[in-house]
C-alpha cells in the first residue's frame, strides 16, 4: 500500500509506536491530537493493513551473554528462485541467524549473527552454514562496536518529502 493513502495522523502513530511501542493506547492518542477510539481504530487498521507488523522489546544481547556479532557474505553456487527460497528457509530455522538479505553484486546473502562466544560461532559457521547446501563461499567480519543501531525508518525524512510534493 502507497504512503499516500496514509494521512498525517496515520503517520504520527506509526512514528510515536515506532519510537516507544509499550506506550497505552490513551498516551498515543494524546501524542497525536485525538481520542483514544478513533485512535486504537486507527492502530488497529494499520496493522490490518501490514503498516504495523508487530511489537517487540529491544534487548542487549551482550547483557543475555550474547558477546560474539557477526556479519557474515554468504555466496551461492545456484541463484535459481527455488535454491534461493531453500536457502533462506534455512536461514530462519538457524537460531544464530537474526537477520537474512538477499543482495546484489558480489555475494548473494548478507546474515547478522550472535552467539555467546567465538567457538559457538566457529561451530555454527563449519558445521551448519559452510556445510549448507548450494552455500559456495562465506566471509565473515567481527562486529567490533555498534555505531548506531536503529529500526524501523526515518519519519522526519519521510515527512519532508512529503512536504515538498504537496
Amino acid at each position: 500500500m502507497a504512503v499516500s493513502r496514509l494521512d498525517p495522523i496515520d503517520r504520527k502513530i506509526l512514528a510515536e509506536l515506532q519510537a516507544d511501542g509499550r506506550m497505552t493506547n490513551v498516551e498515543l492518542a494524546k501524542r497525536v491530537g485525538i481520542s483514544a477510539p478513533p485512535c486504537l481504530r486507527r492502530v488497529r487498521t494499520l496493522e490490518e493493513q501490514g503498516y504495523i507488523r508487530g511489537y517487540h522489546a529491544k534487548v542487549d544481547a551482550r547483557e543475555l551473554g550474547f558477546e560474539v556479532q557477526v556479519f557474515a557474505m554468504v555466496g551461492l553456487q545456484s541463484q535459481a528462485e527455488a535454491d534461493l527460497s531453500a536457502f533462506e528457509a534455512r536461514c530462519r530455522a538457524w537460531p544464530l541467524v537474526r537477520e537474512c538479505h538477499m543482495l546484489n553484486g558480489e555475494v548473494d546473502f548478507i546474515l547478522k549473527c550472535v552467539a555467546p562466544d567465538l567457538s559457538s560461532f566457529q561451530r555454527f559457521l563449519t558445521e551448519e552454514l559452510t556445510a549448507a547446501d548450494n552455500v559456495a563461499s562465506v566471509k565473515t567480519s567481527l562486529v567490533i562496536r555498534g555505531a548506531k543501531d536503529e529500526p524501523g525508518v526515518p519519519f522526519e525524512v519521510l515527512e519532508a518529502r512529503l512536504s515538498q510534493s504537496a
